[in-house]
């Protein structure tokens, strides 16, 4: 992995931490109504409003993000940016392991949705946890070519 992926990785990862974080945390009721915007809504189908989870919730993501903009200043640092993937991979893939197997909720149209959204928030962090490519200072390699013996 190359570090501009690691940069894009870190800041899609700190968007979305930023995006729920706020949203669920200063506007609980908000968020759970009308999650994840752009005229869907994805949590009212898994049961009743509950503020304090609300607020937990955006609290947490409201933490990693914290934690993934920390790590975009330093995304050189490799075992950093591998905690940090390894934090976010925890969460989505416990977050993919529930919503799966609560898809019959759903439409057609979000179930495919949550699924390509919630295997982002597995692919990206993934992603993070893969060593840095080491960079060759030494240029390429002549290329050797055989004469006729």
């Amino acid at each position: 992995m190359n570090t501009r992926i690691r940069y894009a990785g870190l800041g899609l990862l700190a968007v979305t931490g930023l995006y729920t974080g706020v949203w669920a945390y200063f506007s609980p009721k908000g968020w759970y109504a009308n999650f994840p915007g752009f005229g869907l809504s994805w949590l009212p189908q898994l049961g009743p409003y509950n503020e304090h989870l609300a607020k937990d919730t955006g609290a947490m993501f409201l933490a990693l993000a914290v934690l993934t903009a920390v790590t975009l200043r330093q995304a050189r640092d490799d075992r950093l940016v591998r905690t940090t993937g390894a934090v976010w991979l925890v969460f989505g893939a416990l977050h993919f392991g529930y919503h799966v197997q609560h898809l019959d909720m759903y439409g057609t149209r979000d179930q495919v949705l949550n699924v390509v959204t919630l295997s982002a928030l597995l692919l990206v962090p993934a992603l993070l946890v893969l060593p840095v490519a080491p960079v060759r200072r030494d240029g390429p390699r002549p290329v050797r070519r055989e004469g006729p013996r």
